[in-house]
């Protein structure tokens, strides 16, 4: 009887309740968020745009999918290690990585992106608040749907950029489970309609952005910056893919810009960049009197700094932190760190940063007949007198970190009298040699420092440089307690500079052009009007945005834009710019000449562990669609050389 009153009263229990209260199967749930619930609490609504923020593609930023600590998504997977992968950099990190220097050819599918799961979710958040959203007021309604339609649009500009034309989807895609999806197929659009839409967008939405003052989230600045990039991309595709021998085509414009669209794609570029930087609400970042360090700042550094306009933010009091400075902390500093060093920037880099004077970047290590070495005193005096945003951007030999001085020698050159010619000796292991600080038979001084150069041992910089852009200059940031929130810069007022600079000179603005372009080099040392209407080039222009922009992820872009990446990056073991270069210092060990003895000697060479020149094919220009995308659907033409 015990069992069937349990029954008895499980059964009725229902009843007598709904006896009570009829509406109870009608209740909300307390473990789940209805969309008339989301849509109406803009607190909610700021956590979904900043899921949609982290999840825009990049080529380079500062996480890394190889520590857990911080969420890293499918889009993100890149990341840092990608600086080592092009000119400016190598890897000079831990061996399983080693392939970063051994790219034989870039793939085909390397710069993909086909992300419509984000696509789909802004064109969802769009619709639903449109429906829902019924206590939000019609301002703030405006502002959330003009944020999510820049999100889009700025996701279309990585879509685009990457893969040419891609389908337009700003709606739903709805199954109806007929057997039948035909009618969601939807074909790629031309090249020229997706920066079309953008830019439509952007006009669209700019006034509505609201967020004035926030560099995190988008405002009507965010969105001029974006439109400023975008159409100096597609006006540079109009013109440089239309010059090529044989132009990047599909017949039906998917890839390729008619070149007649050139000049109306810089005007609105110049145009949307001269807007931000006559508004007063954005400056050059000039707070430190050290050149160097200023630049340096100009990045890294959060307050006080009108410079940057929109920025991927980290912050420690959310834990929200990344390991960069840990995994890229010169050797001969490194605090608790099991990794440094990964990423080391070459000399090819660093000899296109200009002389003060104007004159070529090239390091002057030889005397002018290449009959001996130049003599310098000091480590660092090679690069006296240089563009201060070489000292911001690299640590090169002598230079200094977090107060402390980065050492650096490769090992020294013995003079060997009765042959008449130096002997290089290099140390097995850092810091020490064969017995102690010196090395055999000599003056018993330094014979390899700790921070290197070093031919083969890891983690030490292999190119006789490290990276000083992005590494995090405060207390214990390269330790696994405290690791960085250095942000990742989206944009800054230096490259719409450089844009608009760029833009005016296409348009045959040449004063124009020059002005701009001097007022950016004048906070690197230069002199008030260094670069004139009679002076100003394309490859000076081109020049400055490595230099300017070196490791913001601009650099591979730039030359697809130009349709220069396969003559730069063109596989030969001769190249200047497909091998990458190491500088290695040395110190002379010459007793009884006083001129020689004790100075400071440099050798360029191809960085040791660099393997496989630099190799850009054709069919890189757009990346490979994926079999199964166009498995799903046939209207997708594939690129060019896929």
């Amino acid at each position: 009887m015990k069992r069937i009153y349990q029954l008895i009263i499980l059964g009725a229990f229902p009843v007598v309740f709904l006896s009570c209260e009829k509406d109870w199967l009608e209740r909300k749930p307390k473990n789940i968020i209805l969309e008339e619930q989301v849509w109406n609490d803009p607190t909610q609504i700021l956590g979904l745009l900043a899921n949609f923020y982290d999840r825009l593609p990049t080529d380079m930023g500062l996480t890394d999918p190889d520590h857990t600590s911080i969420d890293i998504n499918q889009e993100r997977q890149a990341q840092w290690r990608r600086m080592a992968d092009y000119d400016d950099a190598m890897w000079s990190g831990f061996s399983n990585e080693e392939g970063r220097n051994n790219i034989v050819s870039y793939s085909f599918d390397r710069w993909r992106v086909w992300n419509y799961s984000l696509v789909r979710d802004i064109n969802l958040a769009l619709e639903n608040i449109e429906k829902y959203a019924e206590s939000l007021s019609e301002d703030q309604k405006a502002q959330f749907t003009a944020e999510l339609r820049f999100l889009r649009a700025y996701n279309y500009f990585e879509l685009v950029k990457r893969m040419g034309g891609v389908p337009l989807i700003t709606t739903q895609l709805i199954y109806d489970y007929s057997g039948d999806p035909s009618y969601l197929q939807t074909p790629r659009a031309t090249e020229a309609e997706v920066y079309d839409f953008i830019a439509s967008e952007i006009d669209a939405i700019q006034d509505k952005l609201g967020n004035v003052g926030s560099n995190t989230r988008a405002n009507k600045y965010t969105a001029l910056a974006l439109k400023s990039r975008v159409m100096l991309y597609a006006g540079s595709l109009a013109k440089y893919n239309n010059e090529m021998g044989g132009p990047i085509t599909t017949p039906g414009g998917e890839v390729g810009i008619p070149a007649n669209r050139a000049a109306a794609y810089f005007e609105q570029s110049l145009a949307a960049s001269a807007e931000i930087i006559n508004s007063g609400n954005y400056s050059l970042y000039q707070n430190n009197p050290d050149l160097g360090e200023n630049f340096y700042e100009a990045v890294v550094r959060k307050n006080g700094n009108n410079e940057v306009i929109f920025a991927w933010d980290f912050l420690s009091s959310k834990d929200k932190r990344h390991w960069f400075a840990y995994d890229n902390i010169p050797r001969s500093i490194r605090e608790d760190n099991l990794s440094s060093s990964n990423i080391t920037p070459s000399l090819n880099l660093v000899e296109s940063y200009e002389y003060l004077d104007g004159s070529s970047g090239e390091l002057k290590v030889r005397t002018a007949d290449n009959s001996d070495f130049i003599y310098y005193d000091n480590v660092t005096d090679v690069f006296a007198n240089k563009d201060a945003r070489l000292y911001g951007t690299v640590i090169y030999p002598g230079a200094s970190f977090k107060g402390l001085t980065v050492e650096m020698q490769a090992g020294v050159m013995a003079w060997n009298a009765s042959s008449g010619s130096y002997q290089t000796i290099e140390g097995a292991d850092l810091g020490s040699s064969w017995g102690g600080d010196g090395y055999p038979n000599g003056d018993g001084k330094l014979l390899t420092a700790a921070g290197g150069p070093h031919r083969s041992i890891q983690e030490v910089s292999n190119t006789g440089f490290y990276l000083r852009k992005y590494l995090d200059s405060g207390p214990g940031t390269s330790t696994r307690g405290i690791r960085s929130d250095v942000w990742w810069v989206w944009f800054r007022l230096g490259e719409v500079y450089l844009n608009a600079a760029e833009a005016a000179l296409e348009l045959g603005r040449e004063a124009e052009a020059a002005q701009y372009l001097s007022t950016l080099r004048e906070r690197a040392g230069f002199g008030a009007n260094s670069i004139t209407a009679s002076t100003i080039t394309m490859a000076r222009i081109r020049n400055e945005r490595r230099v300017e922009l070196a490791f913001e992820d601009h650099r591979v872009w730039d030359l697809k834009r130009w349709r220069t990446a396969h003559e730069v990056w063109n596989g030969s073991s001769n190249s200047p710019d497909a091998v990458v270069y190491a500088l290695y210092p040395y110190r002379v060990v010459r007793p009884g000449d006083a001129a020689r003895d004790g100075k400071f000697v440099f050798v360029k060479m191809v960085a040791p562990r660099f393997r496989a020149p630099r190799f850009f094919q054709m069919g890189n220009y757009y990346s490979s669609i994926d079999q199964s995308v166009i498995d799903n659907n046939p209207k997708i033409v594939r690129n060019p050389f896929h």
